[in-house]
């Protein structure tokens, strides 16, 4: 596997992919984070889970960004009991 960095989604993300949805669009809005990726089609609103690594092989670019503080915002803080002293 090639050393390629991870590719840095954020929520709301508009991303142009390789192929096409059978509805005809290939726009995909990013509505959800982690090992799979959740994506809606900007042409019909099919909702879709994806696996990152596939994602990232079928990524061409990215339309529009998303919110990056969104993103910060759903990023768990550890409990005062997981902190480090």
């Amino acid at each position: 596997m090639a050393d390629r960095p991870v590719l840095e989604l954020w929520l709301g993300d508009v991303l142009q992919l390789r192929r096409s949805h059978p509805c005809g669009a290939n726009t995909w809005q990013v509505v959800r984070l982690g090992a799979d990726i959740g994506l809606v089609c900007r042409g019909c609103g099919r909702r879709v889970l994806i696996e990152r690594r596939r994602l990232e092989s079928r990524f061409v670019r990215f339309e529009r960004r998303g919110d990056q503080a969104l993103s910060a915002a759903l990023v768990p803080v550890p409990r005062d009991s997981e902190r480090s002293p």
